[in-house]
């Protein structure tokens, strides 16, 4: 058995997030803190306009630069390439990735990483469409659309997995690498190409409640040009995997 400790690293990809980032940088210290887990965060900040990068440097001082890192980018270059890009400065064995606006709460953190640990599975998922896991602050639309985006991707691809569009995911580093480097797209239906890709590689992936908040700050980043994608996606996927 390997006595190797664990780490943590957490992904947290930012555009105009000043106003969330203080407060989810210090939920997950306290999380982390308060399990006597190792972790560092790993910003990736897209060229915010509003002042993100400041206050990261601000909260590099304040909790130390072995646990808060900041890496830039000089545009808004999509949510899939900000993962890649992290993902190189990940020295955790495990990789943990979510949302910057509270859409992810981390006192979910401590759930998946006990499921992960329950039969060493490569991925833990966070789920918004199983046990007691729900979304609030959508209206009817937003939850109608994104049942089903899921049911749909489910229908077409069979992947066995509640939440494909779901971003709050807990990967060992080594699978996170495979799979991204076998991902083709780039955009909203990145997260759905990467499960579906995992499963197909045989990877073992568990599932975990969570509730998801719409962000509390900021404007929603989902349109119907992501929606359009994200079905062009899910055919793509259904052609290749």
């Amino acid at each position: 058995m390997s006595t190797q400790k664990n780490k943590y690293s957490v992904l947290l990809p930012t555009y105009n997030e000043r106003r969330n980032l203080p407060i989810m940088i210090w939920l997950i210290n306290q999380t982390f803190t308060e399990h006597k887990l190792d972790y560092e965060v790993i910003i990736v900040d897209d060229g915010s306009p509003d002042g993100t990068q400041e206050i990261a440097h601000q909260l590099i001082k304040a909790y130390g630069s072995s646990k808060v890192k900041l890496y830039t980018r000089s545009g808004k270059l999509g949510l899939g390439t900000a993962y890649v890009h992290g993902l190189q400065f990940a020295s955790g064995n495990f990789v943990i990735i979510m949302d910057a606006d509270f859409s992810h709460h981390p006192k979910f953190l401590p759930q998946m990483i006990a499921k992960q640990k329950e039969a060493n599975y490569d991925i833990v998922t966070g789920t918004r469409y199983a046990g007691a896991g729900g979304v609030y602050g959508w209206d009817l639309k937003r939850k109608l659309v994104s049942r089903g985006a899921n049911l749909f991707a489910d229908t077409v691809l069979r992947p066995g997995v509640s939440d494909l569009t779901g971003s709050f995911r807990l990967y060992k580093n080594a699978v996170l690498q495979e799979v991204i480097n076998r991902t083709e797209s780039k955009g909203y239906s990145f997260q759905m190409e990467m499960m579906v890709r995992a499963k197909g590689m045989g990877f073992s992936v568990a599932e975990v409640p969570i509730t998801f908040v719409d962000r509390l700050y900021g404007e929603s980043k989902l349109g119907g040009e992501e929606i359009v994608e994200y079905l062009k996606g899910v055919m793509n996927l259904w052609v290749k995997v």
